[in-house]
């Protein structure tokens, strides 16, 4: 910036909203951006200190800067969207274009043919979407063919069969190209299909129940079974939805930061149910805080035109009103539609508040343990540790109990594939004093590694959670095996906070201090942390189990009637334990108390 007197420049910024835009000197666009007041927001990247690194690398090839006023932050926005789109500065969050995207088509036929599509709607028929990528499509599409069997063939294949195809066989086509099924009963299929695609889920529900009744006294059993099935198939979706009888148009959006790994995601509820949900790896290259970067892409995202399913009605982002506000004014500008904002601080927003905020978590996680990066914390973990070489693997023990009821514990690994749950264990400690968590290590440890070395896999490290005392109670069943494995603890400070853990190595009197910044003290925080995660789980398990009524009968405050109403929506005892709190409330007589109560009485609380 030699030639840039930025000081002469910033005193005569205006303070109006606008669009700034940085160049290099060779007049390369590096980055756009917008504020509602441009003097403060461009002199924040010149401050003397409190600048990030990324921030600081952007500023050192600024060689001149141009600004835009504006009448509005929204028309800033607007504009900021447009040049970003135009010139794809490098230092800016980009997202790709989408050309088209998949939908369901429900054909004009006497028998419609339902398929996935993708492109431009030149059949004549009834088009569903569109969702956000093929997964989507083609996930709906298996759903409907388990529930209503409406037929997967072109019309070709259709006109020329003989005998039913192997989708008949397995029960996802109703086969009406050899007559299997009458031109009436498809119809009602193919509505109920469109129901389902409708979000009309509860419309669905009563006709289905209304059907198997029906059957059920016309003494026809096998189409009541039948249809029986398919409103437990229906349920099961539905509960996996989290939102069955809502009819919100909603898109829930999120950021997680996990070790370094951004990741943002989106879920999109149109009509009630869930129909995307999408990792976003954005490079924050201009160092922005992540509460602006979360709002600077989801703004890009809207204004591009990158929402398959259109605009929601409501955004759940958790950000100040006055963060947002720019964002619903530039849609109302540019698209004429008046969105709001929740925070998700109550209600169905804030259970989908938390359902993407788990799955933004998720996908940090996800990339986190990806092959490389899990080799190099490995090597990591290996040098803090003073080892010789990386381990094949990191076992991590942790014990977990209530009081010395229900003692598991857990063993979580870490490879090359990061964490590898297929290779999860838990044992449940039999035969030991209540409470006594070194006794239950041992005996956990010890059937473990008989295991393994039966198996010949042995693990390269041996965690625990734990301090001196149980290293060495680990290291004692170590010996005793006769195994080649190095054992260390990890154990929380006076503080008990995290960051400030010590590592005890088997056999040394003074634990290893590590930074709480080292990427090796990271992964054995993290294996510790699922660890004590995945103990607490199996016990919380074993206790509602052993705690669990042993029948409908005995619930209390249910009559005669309330349990044939909640027999006929769940069908067993078994999917009604299975439900949540929020399922049994949709049962008819059933009120949010007597819900809970009986959620409680299932459960063993």
């Amino acid at each position: 910036m030699a030639g840039f007197d930025i000081k002469a420049f910033l005193h005569t910024l205006t303070q109006r909203a606008g669009v700034y835009r940085m160049f290099a000197a060779d007049n390369e666009l590096l980055y756009v951006g917008k504020a509602k007041n441009l003097k403060n927001r461009v002199s924040s990247y010149f401050r003397a200190r409190g600048l990030n690194s990324k921030t600081v690398a952007l500023v050192s090839r600024i060689d001149h800067i141009e600004v835009t006023v504006t009448a509005s932050e929204a028309e800033a926005l607007l504009l900021e969207q447009t040049l970003i789109k135009e010139h794809r500065p490098p230092y800016n969050i980009l997202l790709k274009d989408d050309k088209s995207y998949p939908y369901l088509h429900l054909s004009e036929h006497e028998f419609p043919l339902l398929a996935y599509r993708r492109g431009k709607k030149k059949r004549d028929g009834r088009y569903f979407g569109p969702y956000p990528n093929s997964y989507a499509v083609r996930e709906a599409l298996n759903h409907l063919q388990k529930l209503f069997q409406l037929r997967s063939c072109e019309d070709s294949y259709f006109a020329h069969r003989s005998r039913p195809c192997l989708q008949h066989e397995i029960r996802r086509c109703s086969a009406p190209c050899v007559g299997k099924i009458s031109a009436a009963d498809y119809a009602v299929s193919v509505h109920q299909a469109q129901l389902f695609l409708l979000g009309k889920n509860t419309e669905l529900l009563q006709e289905l129940q209304q059907q198997m009744l029906q059957a059920s006294e016309q003494l026809a059993f096998e189409q009541a079974a039948e249809l029986r099935d398919r409103i437990e198939l229906l349920r099961q979706t539905q509960e996996k939805q989290h939102v069955y009888g809502i009819d919100n148009n909603s898109d829930a959006w999120a950021l997680a930061d996990w070790q370094g790994i951004v990741c943002i995601h989106r879920l999109s509820f149109r009509q009630g149910r869930l129909l995307g949900s999408k990792h976003y790896y954005p490079d924050n290259l201009a160092g922005e805080d992540y509460e602006q970067l979360l709002v600077d892409f989801v703004s890009q995202f809207y204004l591009s035109g990158h929402a398959a399913e259109g605009l929601p009605d409501e955004l759940v982002l958790d950000v100040p009103a006055e963060a947002a506000e720019a964002l619903l004014e530039a849609l109302k500008l540019q698209q004429g539609k008046r969105l709001t904002h929740s925070r998700g601080q109550r209600g169905r927003p804030a259970q989908w508040l938390h359902m993407v905020q788990e799955n933004a978590r998720s996908g940090a996680q996800a990339r986190l343990s990806g092959h490389q990066a899990a080799r190099q914390k490995l090597e990591a973990a290996a040098a803090l540790l003073n080892l010789a070489a990386a381990p094949n693997r990191i076992e991590c023990f942790d014990i977990s109990h209530a009081k010395g009821e229900a003692t598991y514990a857990s063993c979580v690994v870490y490879d090359h594939e990061g964490l590898n749950k297929s290779r999860y264990r838990r044992f449940s400690i039999r035969d030991v004093t209540a409470g006594d968590d070194y006794a239950a290590l041992e005996q956990a440890v010890r059937r473990h590694l008989t295991r393994c070395a039966e198996q010949q896999d042995l693990p390269g490290l041996l965690l625990i959670d734990g301090g001196q005392g149980q290293v060495a109670r680990v290291q004692s069943v170590v010996a005793e095996q006769g195994v080649a494995v190095r054992v260390f603890g990890i154990s929380k400070g006076e503080t008990r906070k995290s960051g400030w853990e010590f590592l005890w190595e088997a056999g040394e009197s003074k634990p290893i201090i590590p930074d709480a910044h080292n990427e090796g003290f990271r992964v054995l925080q993290l294996v510790r942390d699922e660890a004590h995660r995945f103990a607490i789980t199996g016990h919380r398990k074993a206790r509602a189990k052993s705690r669990s009524s042993s029948g409908i009968e005995g619930l209390a405050g249910v009559g005669p009637k309330r349990r044939r109403d909640l027999l006929l929506h769940f069908g067993s005892l078994s999917n009604m334990r299975s439900a949540p709190q929020e399922e049994l409330e949709k049962v008819p007589g059933i009120s949010r108390k007597l819900a809970a109560d009986i959620f409680r009485q299932l459960h063993g609380e």
